[in-house]
């Protein structure tokens, strides 16, 4: 059983490991400027073109054949996507996974829609690994894992509302009331995996404990749960929040990886993102 992963899936070197994963890449374009979101991207390079560029930044899905390659390889296919509503990725997957299974009958491959992106696809990701090691069938896991994408929680709080509101991620007018009142909103992601305004917080200092205080909200207890957190370049904020929430909640374990280059374009600068 292998797992297939498009570029929003955020990995340490440690994970990419212990982690049979197979990246399927999304493209960053810029003007001209075309970047592949693989183990060659310049991260830093390719927000520097963003932030000095007067051009909105688009990111283009895999194509169908992209995922067909990935699951060339023998054994199941376990697929995460980035969120179905607001990236055309889920649907390539899917239409992939018609196209081969008329070529090839036998393979299983099923495709999860994360609702989400970023941490929340590691997270999923990371739940896929376990049930293989643990021995489940192909139909338990499918069901594991739905049922644990349905319970997750997915917070984010974007360095810049920029590109999220240039490319229509967001209303304008919540980008506006963020950016008049120098607010540092915090977003969710929905049921149904759109992005909306949880809260708005008036310093960058009160939305790390408010932050904190939103996962407390959100269940009683955290022994059996994971909370993973994403930055782009904000790597002290992470790990403040990490300590904070090691403080207060008993998680069975929290980590931090960075974002590449999706979730880097769509999160910004300075941006972080938490799921559980």
């Amino acid at each position: 059983m292998r797992i297939v992963v498009d570029s929003s899936c955020d990995l340490t070197d440690e994970i990419k490991e212990t982690l049979d994963v197979t990246l399927v890449p999304l493209t960053i374009s810029v003007g001209e400027r075309h970047f592949k979101d693989d183990a060659t991207l310049d991260v830093e390079e390719m927000l520097k073109v963003i932030e000095s560029s007067s051009d909105v930044p688009r990111s283009a899905c895999p194509s169908p054949q992209d995922f067909m390659d990935a699951f060339m390889e023998k054994g199941s296919v376990f697929v995460v996507t980035l969120t179905a509503a607001l990236s055309g990725t889920y649907n390539s997957a899917v239409l992939a996974k018609e196209l081969f299974l008329q070529e090839y009958h036998d393979k299983f491959i099923y495709v999860f829609d994360s609702k989400g992106s970023s941490a929340r696809e590691t997270l999923i990701a990371l739940k896929i690994d376990e049930l293989i090691k643990g021995g489940l069938g192909e139909n338990e896991i499918v069901q594991e894992v739905e049922s644990y994408i349905q319970k997750m929680k997915y917070f984010f709080q974007l360095g810049s509302l920029d590109i999220m509101i240039k490319n229509g991620r967001i209303s304008k007018l919540k980008g506006m009331i963020g950016g008049l009142l120098n607010m540092k909103p915090i977003l969710q992601a929905t049921p149904s995996g759109e992005a909306e305004l949880f809260e708005n917080v008036r310093s960058e200092k009160k939305s790390i404990k408010r932050l904190v205080e939103i996962v407390g909200d959100q269940c009683a207890d955290f022994s059996d749960r994971v909370l993973a957190i994403s930055h782009c370049f904000a790597l002290e904020k992470a790990e403040e929040l990490k300590l904070e929430i090691e403080k207060q909640y008993n998680f069975k374990k929290v980590f931090i990886v960075p974002t590449k280059g999706l979730s880097s374009l769509y999160t910004s600068r300075g941006g972080i993102t938490i799921a559980f």
